[in-house]
Order: C-alpha cells, then structure tokens, then sequence
C-alpha cells in the first residue's frame, strides 16, 4: 500500500475509533448518537486535535451517509400511521413551518444577520429532527400515544418539506428568476418519475422480490442495499442529488410488511456511513468558523425554544387536542435538528452561505438537541409540574383517535401448522391475535389471515414495539433461543407469557425473569399447546396441565440420555471396513412439528 493510502487508511480508522467511543458515552448518558458523531469530528478534526482531515475517502463515504440518513427518513414514513388524524396533523405541520420560519427570520435579523442569511437560517431550522424523536419516544414506548402519532405525523409533513428544500438547493446558485424556475420545475418533475417509478415496483415488483429474498436474510439485507443504491444511481444519472433518490428508494419500501425487519437488517451498515456523515460536517470547519457566531447561537437556541413552544402548543391547542396532549407533543419538537446541519452543509456546497452560518447551526443544534433528549425523556414529569398552570385551558370536545397500533391483543412469536388452533383457543380471550414470524415461506397464508402479521425476527426491539408486546394481553413463543424468550418476557413484564425452553436451567431463568408459565417440551406446540391454552381461564387446572407436560418432558429427556449412553457403550468398531463405526440414537421427541420456529 502506497504512502497516500496508509495515510487514507490511518484517517478513517481514527475517525470510527473516535465515533464509537463518543457514541458510548453518549449512550451512558442518554444523549443522541447524532450528537456524538458532531463531536466526533471537532475532536478530531482541526477544531479539536486536528489528527484527521476531511480527505477524499471520507468525503466519498460521506456523500453516501446522506443518502442513506434520507433512505432511513423514508423507510420510515409509513401513511397508514396518522391517516385518522391526518387533517389536524397537517394544518400543524403546515402552520409550524410558516410560523417557525417567521420567527427563525426575526431572530436572526434581531441578532444582526443580513436578511439572506436569516432566510437560509429560517429555511435550516424549521425541520423537526425524525430519528432523535422517534428513538426517544420508541424507548418510552409512547410512540402508541396520541402525542406520539400526532408528532410521528408533523415530522412526516416536514420530511416531505425537507426533501423539497434539498431539491431546490441543488439547483445551485442561478443567475435570473427564469433559470432559477425552470431548474427548479426541472427537478420536481424528475423526482415526480422517480416517484412513480418507486409506486409501480412498490406495488408491483417489490412485494415478490422482498418475499423471495427473505428466505435468507443475507439475501434481504443485500437487496435493500442495492435498492438503495439503485435509486441513487438513477438520481445521480439524471442530475438530482442522491439524497431524493434515497428518500425515494426508502419510501417504496416502507409500505411493505417488509421494512421493519429491512431496516433492522440494514441499521448497522446505514449507522456506519451517517456517522462519517455528521462527523464530516466538523471536518470542514476550523475553531474559528464553528465560533463565528457563539454568542447568537446561543440566544437564537434558547430563544427559539421558547418561541417555538408556543408556536407549536397553539397549533396543538387550536387543532383541539386536549392539554396533555397538547403540551406532550410540544415539547418533543423544538430542538434544532441534524437536518439542519444537512441543510447548511449542502448549502455552503452550493455556495448559498459560509462556513460560519454552519458553525452557527452546528452549535445550536449541539446546544438543542443534549437538552431536549433530557426534556422529552421527563415530558411527563415536567408537565405535572405545570398541570395546575393549564387545567384551566381544558375543554370538552378534543381529538381522541384510536391506537393504530394493536391493543387488548396477544402476540404469537413463530409460527405453524398449528398456530391457527392457537389463535382460534385465544379468541376468546383479546380482542385480536397478532403473528410474528420471519420465515418467507409463511408471508403470503399469513397476510392474507384475519389475524395481524408482523414480518420480521422478534429478537429486534422495533418489531417488538411495532406488535405492542408490551401492552399484549398474552404472549405464546415457540421460539427456541433462550435469549429471544428471555427478551421477549422481559419487555412484557404485565402480560400473561408463555414461553418455551429446551432445558432446566432456560426455564429457570425464565422464570426468574418474569415468564409466567415455560413449556419444556418441544413436541407440545401443536395440538397440545392448544388444549393446553384451552384452561387458560382456569389457572389451577392450566397450571396443573402444564406441570403434568412438564415433567413428562423431563422423564422423556432423562429416557433419552439413557439411551444415548446405551447407544455409545454399543458402538463398535470392524477393522474390516476401514474403522467405520455405526450405533443410533432414538427419541420419542423426534417429531418437533411447529416447535423449531428460530425467531
């Protein structure tokens, strides 16, 4: 390796080094991983000990982590989510970004910009930051809440605002209005064919591929890269940022029963290129730039916070969303958001604005985003707090909205011949029976049920959250890792679980950890599982049933161990036939129909 590319190589490895160990720290405090990768690149960069520089590899890689931070914005952007609430969720997202920009104007013409740098700073701040809300609400699982499909649906809104906004800034600067519009019409009417290309193979094409690849999940994982990388490609041949073929690309999948699982799959390689993505944004900038203009971003970070507030309460409020509700969702939406860093870093790009405008909203977003992580995660604290100061603005007559997601329900992981017995047993009981299974050859009998279907392995925390195990009535799992199980039970610590394990010490800790029933046997997934669900309404009799399967599945293990020691003490050996050697091993257990599920 040349000297060139040990230096590339020594770059890039510092870089990741310096994210992971921030990302940690981020973690143990609770901040977003955005933030830690910023940092990142002020540490290493010419800010901060100026060990690395923003060479061409890391630029490359950068590119391509915007792309796929817009990929993930749109595998995200699932309609089905606010479609009862969508005419209340719109006029907010629609007065927000108006009055927003507004007022982001004011203050900065208030601070002495000039009226174009205040526009792009308007035009910069007025996007809610998707990932870091809905992380944070997910790990609350309050994504469920009214306030949380509410702000779920305004972020949506101004996602569609953002990818507009991307696309007019990379027309680049134009000399007259006649040019300006024309690469703008230009742009939006090649992004409209890409659009509906993306609609035709996500009706038409996707659901058959997606089902064929996810019989391997390498397979998957693979096809959603290079339909990611497709999209990019297309946007990158006809002169449109890659980003709006990304945000496309993700789009067309995130209507599928497919993206949750694909975007699980996919998470860690997206993590890797949007963390070079954001620390690359520090790399640009020298000490001087990023503290420009430290003073105003401090008084613009907390003036708009406050500003903001009551823009976004009185959307709230006027749409008749009651007090609660109202101030929950206020208070989840007003940091500077990383889309803002995307934002100002195309925008010095294209020569809109100077490096200094992006040390600005770098340290508000950097000042934002570490306090509204901590303000969104104690919402609920802080609001009883100030409850007696609005109880008076209560009325009668609000938005109330059903839970899209699934509610007074059980959850079935894995799933059989037989589970529809299961289902049937368990009718009785919820109001609806959800399956969570991600074996491909089960897609199509399990869409096509009157029960809810998850695609998708248990073991990850969005499918867990996507099938409301927390809030389930019961939960049945056939599936056989011990650690998934254990997962599984811990993240439902209300609902009835009953789960398997494959030996003593996996029931024991199940138990330990708040399974309330563990089936040991492998064979009883079928029809006795159900008879045994059957008592379920009768606790003596079910768990009398289930110690009587219970230890017929150890009086059968211990037979098998004995055979199979009989079996070795058997085994021969014929000098004759070049040492080969013969003996068998039988079980009663050997049919496992339905119990090898691998969730």
């Amino acid at each position: 390796m040349s000297l060139g590319g040990i230096a590339l190589a020594t770059d890039f490895a510092l870089l990741i080094v310096a994210a992971a160990v921030l990302s940690y720290a981020a973690r143990l405090t609770k901040q977003p991983t955005i933030v830690a990768y910023v940092l990142t690149g002020v540490v290493v960069g010419p800010i901060g000990l100026g060990i690395v520089a923003e060479d061409q590899l890391i630029e490359i890689v950068a590119e391509l982590g915007l792309g796929f931070l817009l990929f993930l914005l749109g595998i995200e952007m699932r309609f089905d989510d606010i479609r009862e609430i969508m005419r209340p969720v719109g006029a907010i997202a629609l007065g927000q970004a108006v009055l927003q920009a507004i007022a982001s104007t004011g203050v900065a013409l208030l601070l002495g910009f000039t009226l174009y740098q205040s526009l792009m700073i308007a035009l910069a701040t007025t996007f809610g930051a998707t990932p870091i809300i809905v992380k944070v609400l997910g790990d609350k699982d309050d994504l469920k809440e009214l306030y949380g499909k509410v702000d779920v649906g305004i972020l949506i809104f101004q996602d569609i605002y953002l990818v507009m906004a991307l696309a007019i800034l990379s027309v680049g600067a134009v000399d007259n209005v006649g040019e300006i519009a024309f690469s703008i019409g230009r742009v939006l009417l090649l992004m409209g064919v890409i659009g509906v290309v993306a609609y035709l193979a996500s009706n038409y094409l996707l659901p058959a591929l997606l089902r064929a690849s996810a019989a391997n999940k390498s397979t998957l994982f693979t096809v959603g890269i290079a339909w990611a990388f497709l999209f990019i490609f297309a946007a990158e041949s006809l002169d449109l940022s890659i980003e709006i073929g990304a945000f496309l690309a993700g789009l067309a999948l995130a209507q599928l029963p497919y993206s949750t699982e694909l975007k699980e799959r996919m998470r860690p390689a997206t993590n890797f290129f949007i963390a070079i993505f954001f620390a690359s944004i520090a790399l640009q900038m020298e000490v001087d730039q990023l503290l420009a203009y430290w003073q105003e971003a401090i008084a613009a970070a907390f003036l708009l916070i406050v500003i903001n507030f009551f823009i976004v309460f009185g959307l709230f409020y006027s749409q008749r969303f009651d007090i609660e509700t109202s101030f929950l969702g206020t208070i989840s939406m007003l940091q500077v958001s990383e889309f803002s860093l995307v934002l100002g870093a195309l925008a010095v790009d294209q020569g809109f604005i100077d490096e200094g405008i992006l040390g600005f909203l770098s340290l508000m977003a950097l000042i934002t985003m570490p306090i509204s992580t901590y303000y969104v995660i104690y919402n609920r604290q802080i609001y009883a707090f100030v409850r007696p100061y609005l109880e008076r603005l209560e009325r009668e007559d609000t938005v109330e909205a059903q839970p899209v997601e699934y509610a007074d329900h059980a959850v079935i992981i894995g799933y059989s011949r037989l589970s529809s017995e299961l289902a049937a047993v368990l009718e009785d009981d919820v109001d609806e029976i959800v399956f969570v299974e991600d074996r491909a050859e089960y897609v199509g009998e399990l869409m096509n049920a009157e029960h809810g279907f998850i695609f998708g392995n248990a073991r990850h925390g969005d499918i867990r959250q996507e099938a409301n195990l927390s809030g389930a009535e019961v939960l049945v799992s056939v599936a056989q890792r011990a650690d998934v199980n254990l997962r599984l039970v811990e993240d439902s610590p209300d609902t009835l679980s009953i789960v398997t394990a494959t030996t003593e010490d996996e029931a024991a800790v199940l138990l330990e950890n708040g399974a309330d029933y563990v089936v040991l046997e492998r064979g009883i997934v079928g029809d006795e599982l159900a008879n045994l669900l059957e008592t379920i309404d009768d606790r003596e009799a079910f768990e009398r049933r289930l110690e009587e399967l219970n230890a017929r599945a150890r009086d059968r293990s211990q037979r098998a161990d004995e055979t199979l020691d009989l079996g070795r003490e058997d085994i021969h050996y014929d000098a004759g036939d070049g040492g080969e050697s013969s003996g068998s091993c039988r079980s009663d257990d050997a049919d496992t129909t339905g119990g090898d599920t691998d969730v």
